[in-house]
């Protein structure tokens, strides 16, 4: 009797513990069951360009009335050759009843042919209205009345670690349901320097891309972008532009046709903890300047090289790949408010936001040669700048790097040979006499930063003279 009564007790227990866990685990049906009509599957078809292989291949030379004539003339004639198509399968979903429907650039982009399908099997031909390579946004159309839309969220709102929900095509399967959790949020990919990435470890594959992303109240906070894989598959790690980012982009392409972003003009680097040390600063934060374009809106304001931004416009700017998104997102004309580090003290400059250029070409005057000089200083060998340095790095000014010891302050650095030194501790350097001079004037064992010039463009290292 006891033995079943304590049987009894631990089935009870444990029908509890169940409970409760099933309780604790999020219930994703609801959100599946309202937005699954408003997810799309989109295909694309793009023709061959008419004349390709004519551009590489002539018809041969043939004997009039050779057998092998006519053979040729129907291989090489661009009637004659067999026209490929090439396909490709995204998602998307709709976000106004008559037809605008939110996908990626990429999915769309060069297609003569896209075919939206519903999840009722119905299927539209659509209209490309608009998109945009740098935020990966593509805004198109369908013709359509009381269509089943999704509620828009809030990215903003989203904490890492929160449950989101995605809905797309991955492989063409359509309306697959994957779920995971924020993994992180603001990231920023090498070549979207633009777009804030919702990273998330959902389950994410081609076919995917331009797909929602819920948050738990179903509300669409994110688009399934891309992912990182060695494999070609999912792997853990996938990426989503922020819904709100999407939506304004979608609103510049839908109101003028194309999307303007703001424009600082300056070049920035990661603040180490070597280089906030030489600068004053407690930890390292912020973006550092490493370089200010000729006639933008940084030069006009007064911003330096070596200034290290920490606020612009009331936001923090924690990491150096937070500041683009939040300077594109800036108003174009709006004045901005930026807070730096100059000489460890904090300064702020207003900033007339200018738009980004669509190509930027930079015309730098060319300074004449000086006499080759060198010297030896802080474990390195440096001369006078020459010609074809300048030309290929485009830089005005500073010293050449022709050596560099084994063991010294330069090698611990990362200074290599051939790298252009263009300022130390703030100071411009202009001659290998200015920069002897500057190194000299140095405290020993308290890290100072540098910047030098490279083929992949300017940053700074912190240097520790001995």
């Amino acid at each position: 009797m006891k033995k079943t009564s304590l049987y009894l007790f631990s089935t009870l227990l444990m029908l509890l513990f169940i409970q409760q866990v099933q309780a604790q685990l999020p219930d994703f049906t609801g959100i599946v069951e309202q937005a699954k009509d408003s997810v799309v599957n989109i295909s694309t078809n793009s023709k061959p360009k008419s004349g390709t292989m004519r551009k590489h291949l002539d018809i041969p030379n043939l004997p009039e009335g050779s057998p092998f004539g006519e053979l040729f003339k129907k291989f090489f004639d661009d009637n004659g050759i067999e026209k490929r198509e090439t396909n490709s399968l995204g998602s998307g979903f709709i976000i106004s009843s008559d037809g605008y429907i939110l996908t990626n650039h990429h999915v769309v982009a060069d297609a003569d042919e896209v075919i939206v399908r519903l999840n009722n099997r119905d299927v539209y031909d659509a209209k490309v209205i608009g998109s945009d390579k740098d935020s990966d946004i593509a805004l198109i159309k369908i013709d359509g009345d009381n269509l089943p839309t999704l509620k828009l969220g809030d990215s903003q709102d989203l904490k890492v670690g929160e449950w989101v929900l995605a809905i797309g095509s991955p492989f063409g399967f359509d309306h697959t349901v994957t779920a995971g959790i924020v993994s992180a949020k603001g990231r920023s990919l090498p070549s979207d320097n633009y777009v804030p990435f919702i990273q998330t470890d959902v389950a994410i594959n081609p076919g995917n891309s331009g797909g929602p992303l819920f948050n738990m109240d179903g509300e669409v906070i994110g688009i399934n972008s891309q992912i990182y894989s060695r494999s070609g598959g999912f792997m853990g790690l996938s990426f989503a532009i922020p819904i709100e980012m999407a939506v304004d982009v979608a609103e510049q392409i839908k109101s003028k046709g194309s999307v303007s972003r703001g424009w600082l003009g300056v070049l920035i680097q990661e603040v180490t903890r070597e280089l906030a040390d030489s600068f004053g600063m407690s930890n390292p934060h912020g973006a550092l300047i490493a370089k200010v374009l000729d006639d933008s809106p940084a030069q006009r304001a007064g911003l330096k090289v070596g200034d290290v931004i920490v606020e612009f416009n009331g936001r923090k700017v924690t990491r150096s790949t937070s500041l683009p998104p939040i300077v594109g997102r800036t108003a174009v004309g709006e004045d901005a408010e930026v807070v730096i580090i100059r000489n460890r003290k904090k300064r702020t400059f207003k900033v007339r936001i200018e738009q980004l250029p669509t190509q930027e070409v930079l015309a730098e005057s060319q300074p004449q040669m000086q006499p080759p000089v060198e010297k030896s200083v802080l474990g390195m060998s440096v001369k006078e700048l020459d010609k074809i340095t300048r030309n290929k790095l485009k830089v005005d000014s500073g010293v050449l790097v022709d050596r560099v010891e084994p063991e010294g302050p330069a090698s611990e650095a990362g200074i290599r040979k051939g790298d252009v030194i263009s300022m130390i501790d703030n100071h411009s350097v202009t001659s290998v006499d200015e920069f002897s001079d500057l190194a000299e004037k140095l405290k020993s064992g308290k890290s100072v930063a540098i910047l030098i010039q490279r083929n992949n463009g300017p940053v700074f290292l912190a240097i520790k003279p001995e």
